[in-house]
């Protein structure tokens, strides 16, 4: 399917399924927010990674307007739910202020496999366990997806880009444990690092043994 949408884009990257709350305050983006509330249209936010506009992101739609302030700005709370691909951008829309796109929805198979999701959960557990953080994902472990844990495996932006255009459900998780191979081991030597650093200079029994 192909079609037009409005976008917001946004230095970050979202994923479908995932709550977004967003504080709109820029004129042309509470001209954006206004319409698709009052029509219950959804709009896109395609990544910004250096200053660039990518060619993939998230169509989103309005759960819920939290606040609107007296000067028009508004605090929402929005709701991922499918990937598209710009095909063509228009940044110049008759009477609007804000830009838009033609997209299509590549097709996403979602079907996991549990023993790498299994992999991704105790690699996950582990890097949070050593980084001394608590999440709680708040849904049963096998429900869990990788757009539910990209962004707690401590991915770049660019990285997290990357998943957001893997399009099986398999090679998001695939790629989600090769970087926790990479990085858990990195993250504990960083950390007994900054054991030693903390001992330094205080006092110790040490002894060489029976030399």
């Amino acid at each position: 399917m192909t079609n037009f949408i409005s976008i917001f884009p946004l230095g970050i990257v979202v994923y479908p399924g995932e709550q977004l709350n967003l504080h709109v305050f820029e004129p042309r983006y509470k001209q954006l927010a206004r319409e698709c509330v009052a029509e219950n249209k959804p709009f896109g936010i395609p990544a910004v990674i250096d200053k660039k506009i990518m060619e993939y992101g998230t169509l989103v739609t309005v759960e819920k307007v939290e606040k609107i302030y007296d000067n028009g700005e508004m605090d929402i709370i929005t709701r991922g739910t499918s990937v598209f691909r710009t095909l063509e951008r228009i940044n110049v829309i008759p009477d609007k202020l804000y830009a838009g796109a033609i997209v299509n929805y590549p097709e996403n198979h979602e079907a996991s496999n549990v023993r790498l999701l299994d992999e991704v959960l105790h690699g996950i557990r582990e890097l949070h366990a050593i980084l001394q953080v608590h999440k709680n994902f708040r849904k049963e472990d096998g429900r869990l997806t990788a757009y539910d844990l990209a962004h707690h495996a401590g991915l770049s932006l660019e990285e997290e880009y990357e998943v957001l255009h893997l399009f099986y459900e398999v090679q998001r998780l695939e790629y989600l444990k090769r970087h926790l191979h990479k990085v858990i081991p990195m993250m504990a030597e960083m950390e007994r690092l900054k054991e030693r650093v903390k001992l330094n200079g205080h006092f110790r029994n040490l002894s060489a043994g029976d030399l």
